[in-house]
């Protein structure tokens, strides 16, 4: 029975070589090879383009045009979710996620090249033509920027091609030839090196393996070396700014010595971070000008060393981005040195009926600021050129940014600031405003819980409870604390630079054992007690008493 057995598997053993004429180490199923010809199509595509951009236009990077028009399109709910959840790695995450899209992508390009070509050829032609225009239209592009594109596409295109051919062959051959017995001086194993399969299996991989790495080196070299050959590091660095004609006077008790309290003056490389550039613009202060447009008598255009020249002072001024949540922190505090707006808009003379100025970033970001905010007297809007005593960093707006107090940063602190037009809401529209956000932006009365920490449990006895709180423009008269249930009791308020700055706060508590409820609320200078009731981001700011938890152990 055994001999029998073992006759009938090696008839069936025979029956199958007989009907499986693949020579060994051929692909069963070519879809995962083909899925990596794809990959290696796309990144040949993207290395060649960013080689180009780096040689004739370095505005013209596919991958970050492609995430500038991605960050264009989404909806709104995507942007909050992204600024809630990552913060300033928004961008890092958007990156990522294009790439693993790109990845997908290009892997169903091979495949269907492989099956139906030319599709793959035409699916990333259909690609690098969408990447092609998402670069020509951003701002500023020149016109070489449409190269990188056109020339990625086509060395992609013929890579894929190339490799899905040898694919083809080298597939069909090796199930084309037949097993034969190896003859004497073949390679360990009986199998024949010389065999046609084998060459073409060994010449797919090597194009493979060849372009590969190629497009690794190139593409990344080349984007690396865009970025280490920008010289405008070494520029803000040369930048000397002037002594401020006046500077502002820090009383006594501005700063509470509290443990877990955010600083008075948030350090540079602390300050939030929230704009569409997704990657910083290169602004040479050499070539960098100014131009007032529209609704004025006389147009002027300013250079940097004009901006420098003028009487330029130090102010303190308290930024909030419309994205920040209810006790969030997307909230800074800066010392300034700049010109006021309103001398710079009365050099061009405004017409009567306009009241609205559009700005706009050299990245083609454009903001609605009220034309009365920029040329009120009485409010501190700047055009500024330093913060914390040092040249603007450059994602902070180098060489020139707008910082208005009382309004939102969404309408009022472009960053990279090219264009100041004058004009009207009714005929022009800002980059947020289509997007479901106000035109008109004040600042909304908050306070925030700086500690205890929500989720670091805490000893019980004598605590300090202790934050911040802000109503920029009009000031913080007070702030109150409940524990749990129990009476609003006044916290002890720091002394406020100015009623654009915020002010730290502080309530002393003895706590017990236990879970307690904290909650916070302000009231500012007008009488105005902070609403109580949640609001979400948009349209204008959210809204709400901040209310944590605490472990008390």
């Amino acid at each position: 029975m055994r001999t029998q057995d073992t006759q009938q598997k090696t008839d069936g053993d025979s029956g199958r070589r007989r009907g499986d004429r693949r020579t060994p180490g051929a692909p069963r199923h070519p879809w995962g090879w083909a899925a990596i010809v794809g990959i290696v199509g796309a990144g040949v595509f993207l290395a060649v383009a960013e080689l180009v951009a780096l040689i004739v236009a370095r505005n013209g990077s596919p991958i970050l045009a492609l995430g500038s028009f991605v960050i264009d399109i989404v909806p709104q709910w995507a942007k909050e979710f992204a600024i809630a959840t990552f913060g300033e790695y928004d961008k890092i995450f958007l990156l990522v996620s294009l790439g693993l899209a790109i990845v997908v992508a290009a892997a169903i390009g091979g495949v269907l090249q492989y099956v139906r070509p030319p599709f793959g050829v035409i699916l990333l032609a259909i690609a690098g033509a969408g990447t092609t225009v998402a670069t020509v239209t951003r701002a500023g592009a020149t016109p070489l920027a449409a190269l990188p594109g056109v020339l990625g596409t086509i060395a992609g295109a013929i890579l894929l091609h190339i490799l899905a051919g040898r694919l083809r062959r080298w597939y069909r051959t090796a199930h084309a030839a037949p097993l034969t017995k190896a003859p004497a001086g073949t390679t360990p194993g009986g199998k024949d090196a010389t065999s046609p399969a084998r060459l073409d299996r060994r010449g797919f991989l090597r194009v493979l393996g060849i372009t590969s790495a190629g497009a690794i080196v190139v593409g990344v070299g080349s984007r690396i070396a865009n970025a280490a050959t920008s010289s405008i590091t070494a520029i803000r660095n040369a930048v000397t700014l002037p002594t401020p004609s006046s500077t502002v006077d820090i009383p006594e008790g501005a700063e509470l010595d509290i443990d877990g309290v955010s600083e008075l003056f948030t350090p540079n490389a602390d300050f939030y971070r929230v704009d569409t550039a997704l990657t910083v613009p290169n602004v040479d202060t050499s070539t960098w000008s100014l131009t007032v447009t529209g609704m004025v008598d006389t147009p002027v255009t300013f250079t940097f060393e004009d901006i420098l020249a003028m009487d330029l002072r130090e102010f303190v001024i308290t930024l909030t981005c419309v994205s920040n949540q209810v006790g969030g922190g997307l909230v800074g505090n800066a010392r300034w040195l700049g010109i006021p707006v309103r001398e710079i808009l009365a050099q061009a003379s405004p017409q009567s009926g306009a009241d609205m100025v559009l700005s706009t970033s050299t990245d083609g970001y454009t903001a609605s600021t009220p034309l009365s905010s920029l040329t009120d007297d009485g409010l501190d809007a700047i055009l500024a050129v330093g913060m914390n005593g040092e040249p603007l960093p450059l994602e902070h707006g180098f060489p020139v940014r707008m910082v208005v107090p009382g309004l939102y940063g969404y309408v009022s602190a472009t960053k990279w600031l090219t264009e100041l037009k004058v004009t009207t809401f009714a005929q022009d529209e800002a980059y947020w405003t289509p997007r479901g956000y106000s035109a008109e932006a004040p600042i909304k009365l908050s306070s925030r819980v700086d500690t205890p920490r929500v989720g670091k449990p805490i000893q019980a006895g004598p605590v300090k409870i202790a934050g911040m709180a802000w109503a920029q423009s009009v000031g913080v008269e007070k702030v109150e604390v409940r524990i749990d249930e129990g009476e609003w009791q006044p916290a002890t308020m720091s002394t406020p630079i100015n009623d654009d700055t915020w002010v730290q706060w502080f309530l002393d508590w003895e706590a017990d054992s236990g879970t307690h409820y904290i909650t916070v609320r302000a009231t500012d200078k007008a009488g105005l007690l902070q609403e109580e009731e949640r609001a979400t981001i948009a349209p204008n700011g959210s809204s709400g008493w901040q209310r944590v938890l605490i472990q008390v152990q």
